[in-house]
């Protein structure tokens, strides 16, 4: 059995991947999903479902849109501050890891006023800042974050107060891993790509609060609008078919699974697994991230030497275990714990890194 830590592209549920497997399939007199018009009647069917289960999986309220884009976060990262930042005006963006520098960066490189509220970077980005580390502007446009840090492998446990000014959320790593109170959390917008947690690549999903869409620019090309595709009903241009048919079907599995509060309490007793094992190996095992902000999805660790780091992970490999080796800008191991992760797979992995660090230590 092989086991699929991978960051992303990641695993999808089995019934999930069988079910897509055999769309592809066609019969006699029968065409598959990716052959199928995106206006005529069986996509339009999968596509209102979709964005109906996932207003009901999310508890997305009335007063937000859900789209269904392309260009993965990154695309996002050019097309908030176009749709949200208003001339003469600046948001507060969170530094905390490479995605929220990217975000940073795109939208500097736009000509728009942004500023750092608060940054992790000078500790390597082993923490996500707390409240009290906040230097927020209470007349900013948004304020900016990363939910979960991929590379470092650090989350928000709870959103910041942004004290009324709309959070705009990256949430690509943990999107549809816990339940979220959009409008008590102060969110205005979020947004990810559904190969981690929801799906696979090609498919970006948009949440963005009605009101926000008043402040587009003029300048702003329509396929850039978020008006546009609220307008179109996310079907301005073709949108990524298969991807959405198969964000449906994670979504009717997660409704299978109980919903985002049952699949919240599994991922957080999978990583409990792994990080009982780092706690418990007297330094073998050394995490990245600071205790107060591990992330439920992304396991960090480093072992004392690169050769040491080297040979664990090949006798992962050897064990069946794939994607774990760290990010290159750390190094090190990194354990992708998504919503499809059994928790047996993790309760393997755990086992090897007991072994390991006994006949190593």
């Amino acid at each position: 059995m092989e086991h699929n830590f991978n960051p992303g592209p990641s695993i999808l549920p089995v019934c999930v991947r069988a079910e897509a497997a055999a769309s592809l399939a066609s019969s006699a007199g029968d065409i598959s999903i990716v052959e199928m018009s995106h206006r005529g009647d069986k996509y339009s069917a999968i596509h209102e479902e979709a964005l109906a289960r996932c207003r009901s999986v999310y508890a997305v309220p009335d007063d937000f849109a859900i789209l269904f884009l392309q260009g993965g976060a990154s695309l996002q990262f050019a097309m908030l501050p176009q749709n949200l930042l208003r001339p003469g005006r600046c948001a507060d963006y969170l530094e905390t890891g490479s995605w929220s520098v990217k975000a940073i960066t795109e939208a500097k490189t736009a000509g728009h006023a942004c500023r750092i509220a608060g940054s992790s970077h000078g500790e390597g980005f082993r923490h996500v800042p707390t409240q009290a580390e906040l230097d927020l502007d209470a007349q900013a446009e948004y304020l900016h974050l990363t939910s979960n840090n991929t590379i470092y492998g650090t989350q928000f446990a709870d959103l910041p107060n942004a004290h009324g000014v709309p959070i705009v959320a990256d949430l690509s790593s943990d999107l549809l891993s816990r339940p979220i109170a959009w409008e008590q959390a102060g969110i205005g917008a979020a947004y990810g790509g559904a190969q981690k947690n929801a799906g696979v690549a090609g498919l970006t999903v948009v949440i963005i609060r009605r009101d926000l869409l008043s402040r587009e620019q003029d300048s702003t090309p329509a396929i850039l609008r978020y008006s546009t595709h609220v307008a179109a009903n996310s079907l301005y241009n073709t949108p990524p078919t298969f991807s959405v048919y198969v964000f449906n079907l994670v979504l009717g599995w997660l409704e299978s699974q109980g919903g985002l509060q049952a699949v919240d309490e599994r991922n957080r007793a999978k990583a409990k697994i792994l990080y009982d094992v780092i706690d418990s190996s007297d330094g073998f095992y050394r995490g990245h991230a600071r205790e107060d902000s591990r992330s439920v999805m992304n396991i960090t660790f480093n072992l004392a030497t690169a050769a040491g780091e080297s040979s664990f992970l090949r006798e992962a490999q050897n064990a069946g275990m794939v994607g774990l080796s760290g990010h290159r800008s750390i190094g090190g191991v990194r354990a992708s714990v998504y919503n499809a992760m059994p928790i047996d797979s993790c309760q393997v992995l755990a086992d090897l890194m007991v072994e390991f660090a006994r006949s190593h230590g």
